[in-house]
């Protein structure tokens, strides 16, 4: 599954949360894996619109890597997989709520387009 959790050396308390939340889709799975608590891949990647199918693999491996999400596998056929937030998740995800704020406000200051997200998610 590559490497494990990362580790530092650090600098500060910053340089280790980005560490974890480094990369365009990482924050937008915890919104993601919030919003809806249980996602399948394929939910995952529709809520996403423009990640990749590598991409979403790679940041999901790293994400359970560092104990963000879990991955739950069912024995059928085909097989069925499930990604939720770990508490060690839920927690990041509430330490970004301000950052989230924060961009919000900012979207509004300075007039940026938003995504469409209303038939995205169901």
């Amino acid at each position: 599954m590559g490497r494990g959790p990362r580790s530092g050396p650090y600098i500060c308390g910053i340089d280790a949360a980005l560490d974890v939340v480094s990369g365009k889709w990482k924050g937008l799975i915890l919104w993601e894996l919030n919003a809806h608590a249980v996602r399948r891949f394929a939910q995952l990647r529709r809520g996403l619109p423009g990640v990749s199918e590598k991409m979403l693999t790679q940041h999901l491996r790293e994400m359970e890597a560092d104990g963000l999400v879990h991955r739950k596998v069912y024995a059928e056929v085909p097989p069925k997989v499930e990604y939720s937030l770990t508490e060690h998740g839920r927690t990041l995800n509430r330490a970004l709520g301000p950052l989230g704020d924060w961009g919000t406000q900012r979207i509004r200051r300075e007039h940026s387009e938003r995504v469409d997200m209303t038939d995205t998610h169901d």
